[in-house]
């Protein structure tokens, strides 16, 4: 039985919105009460994935076909290579408005560099090592299971266009990261990642080429320099 139908638009603004909530709530309590902070920053990064991946997930179950079917989740290896090639596509891109934005506005940094950099100071590293992978492997997954799997399908779904589909879900995943100098960086990164979506009709495509394109991030958290994280 079909009943897909019983979930769309409004599911995807739950997922968002959701995350958003779950952070403030998660995060200005542990800041209160002056938590550790690799607690604070790991608790603060997570809980949030609460809402971008959970949410989907359990929506999709309950009131769909299931993940697999209504996010798209497929991984083959076309998959994989197409992924690794937009995700190259994505670092060159993001590295050319990152010189232009650096010009304009100067040098500028990312709330997960900032992280790293404190955690770095006065963390123990094992913290910053999970920190790293939850930029290289976690934050790619739960964020496109919300942007290109939810929001794109529930679009899709709606009738409209691919265009306009990428459009959307490229200018919400890059006001999602609430970074202003950094929204035009991760705009043609956005449109990368939702054209392999595109492309591909695979959500494991997207989330290769956004674990591609946070792996250099992710080692910069480990070697320290946290200024160049993208």
């Amino acid at each position: 039985m079909c009943i897909r139908d019983r979930w769309g638009i409004g599911s995807a603004v739950v997922s968002i919105v959701a995350a958003i909530v779950l952070g403030l709530a998660a995060a200005i309590p542990l800041l209160l009460l002056d938590a550790p902070l690799p607690i604070t920053a790991l608790v603060g990064t997570v809980v949030p994935w609460i809402g971008l991946a959970g949410w989907p997930l359990l929506v999709t179950r309950l009131r769909g076909n299931g993940p697999r079917i209504d996010l798209g989740i497929r991984l083959t290896w076309s998959d994989v290579g197409w992924g690794v090639s937009a995700g190259v596509v994505g670092l060159i891109l993001a590295g050319i408005v990152a010189v232009i934005t650096q010009a304009i506005a100067g040098v500028f940094s990312s709330s997960a560099g900032e992280i790293a950099l404190e955690l770095r100071e006065s963390g123990p590293f094992w913290a910053l090592l999970v920190f790293a992978i939850m930029v290289m492997v976690g934050a790619p997954i739960v964020e496109e299971l919300a942007f290109r799997g939810m929001l794109y399908n529930s679009l899709r779904k709606r009738g409209v266009g691919a265009v306009w589909t990428i459009a959307i879900t490229t200018v919400a995943f890059s006001a999602f990261h609430f970074e202003p100098v950094r929204f035009f960086l991760l705009l043609p990164i956005g449109v990368v990642y939702g054209w392999v979506r595109w492309k591909t009709g695979s959500l494991g495509a997207s989330m290769v080429a956004h674990g591609v394109n946070n792996t250099p991030a992710a080692l910069v958290v480990l070697l320290g320099v946290p200024e160049m994280t993208p």
